[in-house]
């Protein structure tokens, strides 16, 4: 299963690498994503897009990757012990992009799929992905918008994958040393192989196409949104969270360090600016402050905005 599989995956992934770098493009209207092919001396290689300087985005990557090898890296064999001594091909498109402007949030998506296969054994595989949104200046209808794009994505498979998804985006994006939600949230899920490939894949299609309705309504309601010195400085305070995430939590940097892939790829994620205060504390009842007492919580957006 795993040579025709993979080659289809792969074919879906490049696809959707080109489409969101193109849609992202136009919205942008200043920018282009340079890119930068790279190899891993183990196997595999990938392709890193990166976007600078353009009218909306400060920063955004969009990355590829196709990594292989014949043993796993401690990461993944000690989330799943199983995997031990068998070799592997794990691929996925992972993109982060960063705004100039503090009111339109930051937004992440990846999807990917993993396979491992030994001599002798059934193939080990499954999906993962997700999406999740960070924003500075919350805006109400746009949380609702991105978390309807997410349920209506979902729902034609099983209505109860978008509760499943969500809280689990919820519990995976919190910052235990914080106490607080990195964003939003969105969806996020792993280990996805309880169902058929075909329909399991279909699932992980659906997430990877319904990025851009997400969040390309959201820029293009905010990106002229009129900002000063205040909302930018408090911008990159909270860019510190998503540095302090991907550092400190996030298994997928810790897997992409493990296998030896192109360290700048990994890191792309990081803002491009960012500055951290000691004890900060918003103003009462300033926009800063609704955002950390009204937001930065796991709650039922569509059934509470």
């Amino acid at each position: 299963m795993s040579h025709p599989a993979l080659s289809q995956v792969i074919d879906y992934l490049k696809d959707l690498q080109d489409r969101i770098c193109q849609a992202l493009e136009q919205a942008d209207g200043g920018a282009a994503f340079q890119e930068e092919s790279w190899q891993r001396a183990d196997g595999g290689g990938g392709r890193s897009r990166v976007l600078r300087d353009g009218h909306v985005l400060e920063q955004g990557g969009v990355g590829f990757s196709h990594v292989y090898g014949p043993q796993m890296p401690a990461s993944a064999t000690a989330h799943r012990p199983e995997l031990a001594g068998r070799d592997f091909n794990a691929c996925g498109v992972s993109l982060v992009m960063h705004p100039s402007n503090p009111y339109v949030p930051t937004s992440h998506a990846n999807v990917r799929f993993f396979i491992a296969e030994k001599e002798g054994a059934e193939p080990v595989w499954w999906f993962g992905g997700g999406f999740d949104l960070t924003p500075f200046y919350p805006f109400d209808e746009d949380i609702k918008h991105w978390h309807q794009v997410a349920k209506d994505a979902l729902d034609p498979f099983d209505e109860a994958l978008y509760p499943k998804f969500k809280t689990w985006c919820d519990e995976y994006f919190w910052l235990k040393h914080r106490g607080e939600t990195r964003g939003v949230g969105g969806l996020f899920f792993d280990d996805l192989n309880q169902r058929p490939f075909d329909e399991c894949f279909a699932i992980m299609r659906a997430v990877g196409d319904a990025y851009l309705h997400a969040y390309l309504p959201i820029i293009e309601r905010r990106k002229n949104t009129p900002y000063g010195e205040r909302e930018r400085s408090f911008q990159l305070y909270r860019r510190g969270r998503y540095v302090e995430f991907n550092l400190v939590w996030d298994r997928g940097t810790l897997f992409g360090l493990q296998t030896g892939g192109r360290t700048e790829s990994i890191l792309m994620s990081m803002p491009p600016l960012v500055r951290w205060e000691y004890g900060y504390t918003p103003e009462p009842d300033s926009a800063e402050a609704r955002l950390y007492e009204d937001y930065l919580r796991p709650r039922d957006w569509l059934a509470e905005l």
